[in-house]
């Protein structure tokens, strides 16, 4: 059997994209929309009807292609397979191609998508990372809540520095007024205790000290007889009131608290540099009156006991009360 010649062979390869691009044309079919319904690339149904194939990912899928583009035109799908083959110089025996319908391809997330879906989650980070700081912040509020001052410094008067425990001080100050206790002073030892009082005339200690002790000119019969004799009783000297504590003056920046206490309460007074003023049990009639830069704390063991008053204006310590004590700002 004598083989066909070349002119031959070349005289019967068809190129099945021309045919495929006629019969689009006669449907009066754009390559846009032709490629839309296949699922394909305007540039991939160019390189088909153009016949370049070789261009295509293997004669498996432009079969493929081929087939799919035949039924979309209601051509002869197994006439267009051939052509491709005798075209291409492929053999198609043993390969069983079917139409592919809609070429499906990988789907791929446009941009706009992938911006929405980056937006979304970056808006649930957020949320959740307010949250996360809320629940910190509530936490740490918490425990300095819980953590009770264990001590606090006071100055005194005299310059020294006592140290009080402190816990909660004006709910035991409540407790100990409610119980009928008294908060512990320091004792007076026995020797002190037992030592009278003497009370000294200012005017006539001087004079006392300035006279001469003379002999007595009398004979010592009269001087044993005046010594039998009862001494006329001596009058008592008169005892000098203690002064009232004077006045704090406020300077520039500070204010003037005054406290009266019509009932015994603990009472603390802090500054706005976190110095604590005064911090004791007071007494019933007691008043304390100091001055200090404001804005300056109060603390009340038993709010209901003291009558306070800033910078000479009366202070209402109602809205503050808390059970029995009370917490306030005063110089705001």
């Amino acid at each position: 059997m004598k083989a066909a010649h070349p002119e031959v062979v070349a005289a019967h390869r068809v190129n099945p994209g021309e045919s495929l691009r006629k019969a689009r044309e006669s449907k009066s079919w754009t390559i846009a929309e032709v490629a839309t319904q296949l699922n394909l690339t305007p540039q991939r149904l160019t390189q088909i009807e153009a016949g370049a194939f070789d261009k295509l990912p293997g004669h498996t899928f432009a079969r493929g292609y081929i087939r799919a583009y035949a039924k979309l035109l209601d051509m002869d799908q197994d006439r267009l397979v051939l052509e491709f083959d005798q075209f291409t110089g492929s053999d198609a025996a043993g390969s069983s191609v079917h139409s592919l319908g809609r070429i499906e391809e990988p789907v791929r997330y446009s941009q706009s998508v992938l911006r929405f879906v980056s937006f979304i989650l970056l808006v649930a980070l957020a949320v959740a990372g307010f949250y996360w700081w809320q629940d910190q912040a509530e936490r740490r509020a918490d425990e300095l809540a819980a953590t009770s001052i264990e001590h606090v410094e006071v100055d005194g008067a005299d310059g020294t520095t006592q140290i009080h425990p402190l816990e909660e001080p004006e709910d035991q100050a409540v407790l100990a007024a409610q119980d009928g206790t008294a908060l512990s002073l320091p004792s007076v030892s026995a020797e002190v205790a037992a030592q009278p009082e003497v009370a000294v005339d200012p005017e006539q200690a001087p004079v006392a000290a300035e006279q001469p002790i003379t002999a007595p000119s009398e004979p010592p019969a009269l001087v044993a007889n005046a010594a039998v004799e009862p001494a006329p009783a001596a009058s008592p000297a008169p005892v000098i009131a203690a002064t009232d504590t004077p006045v704090p003056t406020a300077a520039a920046g500070e204010g003037v608290v005054r406290v009266t206490f019509i009932a015994d309460c603990w009472t603390q007074l802090t500054d706005a540099n976190g110095k604590v003023l005064f911090s004791a049990l007071k007494r019933k009639g007691d008043n304390l009156e100091l001055a200090g830069k404001a804005p300056l704390e109060l603390r009340l063991g038993f709010a209901r006991g003291a009558q306070v008053s800033y910078n000479g204006e009366t202070v209402d310590v109602a809205p503050f009360i808390s059970g029995e004590t009370a917490r306030l700002k005063l110089g705001l």
